[in-house]
């Protein structure tokens, strides 16, 4: 195959799926600028413009309390700027004096509360969702008893049987089959201590999961644990999932979701990891458009998770993303003074450098992987 020729033919399958990921991302940024612009009109501040997408602006309109609304043509993101703001970064200007309805008129703690209502407002549209599609499945969602145990699977040489029923695993109370999955998939090659309700006797046991790598092909390969055993699909082993359950479930998948990113993150400073795993937009795309065509709760778990990474992304501190301008707020408290702006300037600059890296090493990524399996066939 004509190496040339693989671009236009990567960039026709991925076009399906283009609309799921610009529909995701419309949603997760409206509501994240919309967290920004919330508090901020509660705090007093005056806000110029609410964009959804850079550029040219291709539609819009004023609201009664002057904010310009619009949309513009790259449908990548978005933007509040407020009153005073010398650009979409929020940086003042600093040759003209903050007004008292100005974003920098404002004290620290207001302007500090606007910047983490954003990645705030994520974490809330990710919990809805979730709990969302947790409560609507309903009996869909088997319970911890065990049904078949895979012979000679780390399950069956611990000592786990059919119709066990799992209290806890590792010392976590468990109430669904999921948890027990979510336990064994992050513990590869760990020691987990099950607590098995038998038939009214209580039995621990330990079983360490196999691990297992798995080739999810674009998406690369990721090692998990596994012990061997299912379900049971008894009938009595499904139920309803209340209210309160269903927002137990979606606060432990964030703190899962949360979990993973910062371990990753982790093991990339001290070397133990490659920023192979990282995706860019071609990710993105495709995890939106597999969610999409697997039906409607898949697509709202996936716009759940990509709520929740780019809340949390926005929390790290790197001057140019909320986190950045928390650190600023953080040293603005102790020096009792702001950073001045060459410095601020500087900062942003720099933040802008590693946030294109990144977004260049995760499309790169894709490329790669895009390249590599057209090249595959």
């Amino acid at each position: 195959m004509d190496f040339l020729a693989i671009f236009p033919a990567t960039i026709l399958a991925y076009s399906g799926y283009i609309a799921a990921l610009l529909v995701a991302l419309t949603v997760i940024v409206f509501i994240h600028e919309y967290g920004h612009f919330k508090v901020a009109r509660l705090c007093g501040m005056k806000v110029d413009v609410f964009s959804i997408g850079f550029g040219r602006e291709i539609w819009g309109w004023n609201d009664r309390h002057g904010t310009r609304w619009k949309i513009g043509w790259l449908p990548v993101g978005g933007y509040v700027k407020f009153a005073g703001d010398l650009n979409v970064t929020s940086l003042p200007d600093a040759n003209t004096p903050a007004q008292p309805d100005e974003f920098h008129g404002k004290p620290i703690w207001q302007r500090a509360l606007v910047v983490l209502a954003g990645p705030v407002a994520n974490f809330i549209l990710a919990f809805v969702l979730f709990a969302a599609a947790f409560f609507l499945l309903g009996d869909q969602v088997p319970g911890p008893r065990i049904g078949e145990v895979i012979a000679g699977s780390p399950a069956e040489q611990a000592g786990l049987k059919p119709n066990d029923l799992v209290l806890k695993v590792d010392g976590k109370k468990v109430q669904a089959f999921n948890d027990i999955v979510l336990v064994v998939r992050d513990s590869p090659g760990k020691s987990l201590v099950f607590d098995i309700d038998r038939s009214g006797e209580p039995v621990a046991l330990t079983i360490t999961p196999a691990a297992e790598v798995i080739d999810r092909e674009f998406y690369g390969k990721f090692t998990i644990g596994k012990i061997g055993a299912a379900a049971s699909q008894d009938p009595s082993n499904f139920h309803d999932v209340s209210l309160m359950r269903a927002m137990q479930l979606s606060a432990n998948e964030i703190s899962r979701i949360v979990e993973l990113t910062i371990k990753y993150v982790g093991r990339l400073i001290v070397g133990q990891d490659t920023l192979a795993q990282l995706g860019g937009v071609g990710t993105m795309a495709k995890l939106s458009g597999d969610a999409a065509s697997s039906g409607i709760f898949p697509y709202i778990g996936m716009i759940g998770l990509l709520s929740v990474s780019i809340g949390l992304i926005n929390l790290f501190p790197i001057p140019m993303l909320d986190g950045g301008h928390l650190v600023f707020y953080a040293i603005e408290a102790i020096r009792r003074k702001p950073l001045g702006p060459q410095a601020q300037e500087w900062s942003f600059r720099i933040g802008f450098v590693v946030v294109i890296f990144i977004m260049l090493v995760g499309n790169m990524n894709d490329l790669m992987r895009a390249v590599l399996g057209n090249l595959a066939y």
